[in-house]
C-alpha cells in the first residue's frame, strides 16, 4: 500500500499521550492513527445502537412518574435498597 506523509498539528501533552499509546501497544503513532480513523468510520452514528429481543420487549413497558427523571428513579431505588437517604 502507497503511503503519503501528513503532518499534523497537536499541543506537545497530546503528541507524547499519543507516542506514549503507540509504544504500549508496540506500534507506531501513524499506526495508531490509521487504526482510530478506520475504527471511527465503521461507526455508523446515524442508526441507533442494536436493542436485544429483550430489551426491545421491556421497552416503554414503565412510565416515570410525572416530573421525575430516570436518574432520579434509580437513585431513589438505590438509596432504598442499601438504606441511605436519597
Amino acid at each position: 500500500m502507497s503511503m503519503t506523509k501528513l503532518t499534523l498539528n497537536a499541543e506537545p501533552a497530546l503528541i507524547s499521550e499519543a507516542k506514549k499509546l503507540a509504544a504500549a501497544r508496540h506500534t507506531s503513532v501513524s499506526t495508531l492513527f490509521a487504526r482510530l480513523v478506520t475504527t471511527l468510520g465503521r461507526m455508523d452514528t446515524t442508526k441507533p445502537p442494536m436493542l436485544g429481543p429483550l430489551t426491545r420487549k421491556a421497552t416503554g413497558l414503565l412510565r416515570l412518574p410525572s416530573g421525575r427523571t430516570s436518574k432520579n428513579v434509580l437513585a431513589t431505588a438505590l438509596a432504598e435498597k442499601y438504606g441511605l437517604k436519597p
